[in-house]
């Protein structure tokens, strides 16, 4: 694996440098050595983060873990990424498609799954149209953090959803 750390509102130290590798390392195993994985390490305030994300043949696995310590975040990111792999590996294997960046003793490898991905309820309602700032209120009224909508200006599905800061997102298709 590549590692490719940087740093905003930090410095990288060595130390900071050397748990990354060390922790981040767990997932060679997984891997091909030609697989990057990009670091990014930052500070707000109190708030000392990181931001791994893995491109693998046309997906991305990526984990942002927030606390008060680099190196516990250090140690939360990489236990979320194993979980997600876990997760990714299931879908590669139901769907026999090629493993791209995964190593073929990993794919191959019956590992105890301890996460299975269950859909234990469906919803269906009807969307009537609407623009993405009377979205936003539908779903403050609902008390939800997102909220799935038609766009009246694209005939489009999208998506609001409540960001940090009380402010909002849009999610759009792309095609």
């Amino acid at each position: 694996m590549k590692i490719t750390i940087s740093g905003k509102n930090i410095d990288v130290t060595e130390g900071l440098r050397a748990a990354v590798v060390d922790k981040l390392g767990k997932l060679e195993r997984y891997f091909t050595p030609d697989t990057e994985v990009i670091v990014t390490l930052s500070v707000e305030k109190e708030r000392q983060k990181i931001e791994v994300t893995i491109p693998v043949k046309g997906n991305i696995i990526r984990s942002e873990q927030v606390s008060n310590d680099m190196y516990v975040s250090i140690d939360l990111v990489e236990e979320v990424i194993e979980r997600q792999l876990r997760k990714y590996k299931t879908k590669i294997v139901d769907k026999k498609q090629e493993g791209g960046n995964f190593q073929k003793s990993y794919i191959e490898n019956d590992y105890m799954e301890d996460e299975e991905i269950r859909i234990i309820r469906t919803k269906k309602f009807g969307m009537k149209p609407m623009f993405p700032e009377d979205a936003c209120v539908q779903m403050e009224l609902l008390g939800h953090n997102f909220y799935v909508f038609r766009n009246a200006e694209t005939d489009e599905v999208n998506v609001v959803y409540k960001r940090k800061g009380n402010t909002y997102g849009l999610i759009e298709p792309e095609f």
